[in-house]
């Protein structure tokens, strides 16, 4: 229609619908077939997928790495099982919300997933599922369908994506006229490939500890967890540094120059050791069936310290910059690896300006005591090296008590990330991994909420705790770099609100990409409808 001058540049951004631009993105069920779902849950990532229903991750992964399709099916994931992940065609889980790990992980890999599926009951033990009086049994095939919540039986007809050039030349003309720059949230070199494929201008936010339960990470992350004294604790850490190095080095390189926002890590260190449940059977049948006394030694030793590091409620406990304080050498560590990542490609002709931002800041003392020690590093690997980069240091902004006192932050930062997964966790004081499968349907049902937090911006009350943050951090610090990294980042209603607040990026999933590009140029459009020649 713009070709033959029925309409305007700006006219068509405007009849385009968000929806219809990320359905591009995704292999889809077709729209001709029609069959009873086995079950709906959450639509947690787009995209439709068939494959056989394994339970177990090691054995999505095995099976996955092997060319065989299959839908890993669990009670809910956790780091652990990042591998089976990976290798899955799909993903389907019977606890969490949209902003449960499933979830988070499905949508940056770009993966279908259903979560929060309580119509089904899963028996990992047995190795079934069943719904109403339907059992489905390991290796019999399903498809989850991400875009409805849909889980179907058997192999369901689908329609490949097709992102036209006449997509690419509207989000083209998006471009042209958004204010909002566009990042996408990372943690792999194929991740940021795909983000910079997709249109973003950079990284806003790189998860470490995905990289920490790396296979070839995990045994010497467990080290450095295990150490019975500082010196012990410095070894393994050696030991990942290079590890560490390595994954930036990748990253940056596929961003040639595009920032790039990396998170020190945030997970606390349970997180990385066997569940307890698991370790108790463990060394219960060792001790049955008479094993080896090195290994049931080594049981008990890593028991008792899941048993010291476990927490009645670690979100809120040990964890982000909380156990950088009581363990800088962990971040002391990343620091030297990014430093030394961006000098590396400084000497190869590339520019890098890293940003490392700090997690679940609550406090100025916590900036302040931390960007002294990430500074030292870095003047030391400056010194070392001869060679001088320009490196930031900001926070996430995920706690309330940030947002209300942000001009005293300000001072000490580069830049505000909006963290708003835990931001919105924290201010409803709502679980985002329990809510929407407790009590939120009764919410929708009594018109006690129309949307769900934790997938729509809370602008009265998240997003009240966000303009004081903006109003207040800029007031501080007029070169204050603001942006968001929560899920909210690619939710079309949440990135308007972000350009109302004039942040300076929204970042997302690398396949809400496209969405958050053209509704930036929507929100300015709708604003001020700009008028010039070679737009009629």
């Amino acid at each position: 229609m713009v070709r033959e001058g029925l309409i305007n540049k700006h006219q068509s951004l405007l009849r385009i619908q968000p929806t219809q631009i990320e359905q591009l993105l995704h292999r889809q069920i077709d729209p001709s077939y029609k069959a009873k779902p086995l079950a709906t849950g959450l639509p947690a990532s787009p995209g439709a997928s068939t494959g056989k229903v394994i339970f177990d991750t090691d054995e999505a992964h095995r099976l996955g790495s092997s060319g065989i399709d299959v839908i890993l099916v669990r009670e809910e994931t956790t780091p652990e099982d990042i591998h089976g992940m990976i290798a899955a065609r799909g993903v389907l889980t019977s606890r969490g919300g949209m902003t449960s790990h499933a979830a988070v992980v499905a949508r940056g890999m770009g993966k279908p997933a259903v979560v929060g599926c309580d119509e089904i009951t899963i028996d990992a033990t047995k190795e079934l599922l069943v719904s109403g009086n339907v059992t489905v049994r390991k290796n019999e095939i399903i498809t989850v369908d991400g875009t409805t919540g849909n889980v179907l039986l058997g192999t369901v007809p689908t329609v490949e994506p097709d992102l036209s050039d006449d997509a690419r030349q509207l989000l083209s003309w998006a471009d042209s006229v958004r204010s909002l720059k566009i990042r996408s949230n990372a943690d792999t070199p194929e991740g940021a490939a795909m983000a910079r494929t997709l249109g973003a201008e950079g990284i806003g936010l790189c998860r470490t500890e995905r990289m920490f339960n790396a296979e070839d990470r995990l045994p010497i992350v467990q080290e450095m967890i295990l150490a019975s004294n500082d010196a012990e604790r410095l070894r393994a850490l050696e030991k990942l540094r290079p590890l560490q190095k390595g994954d930036f080095l990748q990253i940056f390189r596929k961003m040639h120059g595009l920032p790039v926002t990396i998170r020190l890590l945030d997970l606390p260190l349970h997180e990385f050791l066997p569940k307890y449940d698991d370790l108790v059977a463990k060394i219960s049948e060792l001790k049955s069936n008479g094993g080896q006394t090195g290994s049931l030694n080594a049981d008990q030793r890593m028991l008792r310290k899941v048993m010291t590091l476990m927490e009645h409620n670690p979100m809120l406990g040990h964890r982000g910059c909380r156990l950088a304080i009581s363990h800088p050498e962990i971040y002391e560590m990343q620091a030297r690896a990014i430093i030394e990542a961006a000098i590396e490609l400084e000497k190869e002709g590339i520019k890098v300006r890293p940003e490392i931002m700090l997690p679940l800041i609550g406090n100025v003392n916590e900036v302040r005591f931390l960007r002294n020690k990430i500074a030292a590093v870095a003047n030391s690997v400056m010194e070392n090296t001869g060679l001088k980069i320009t490196y930031d240091v900001g926070t996430m902004i995920e706690v309330p008590r940030a947002a209300v006192t942000a001009g005293e932050i300000a001072q000490y930062a580069d830049f505000f990330s909006f963290g708003t997964n835990d931001l919105t966790q924290a201010t409803f004081a709502y679980s985002r991994d329990d809510a929407e499968a407790k009590f939120l349907r009764d919410y929708f049902d009594n018109k006690i909420l129309t949307v769900n937090p934790f997938e729509v911006l809370d602008r009265n009350g998240v997003g009240r705790l966000m303009r004081i943050a903006v109003e207040e951090g800029r007031g501080a610090n007029r070169k204050l770099k603001i942006g968001i990294c929560g899920e909210h980042g690619g939710e079309p209603s949440s990135v308007e609100f972000c350009h109302e607040l004039r942040l300076d990026y929204v970042s997302c999933s690398p396949y809400r990409v496209p969405v958050a590009r053209l509704v930036a140029a929507q929100s300015v459009l709708r604003e001020k409808p700009i008028t010039s020649p070679e737009n009629r």
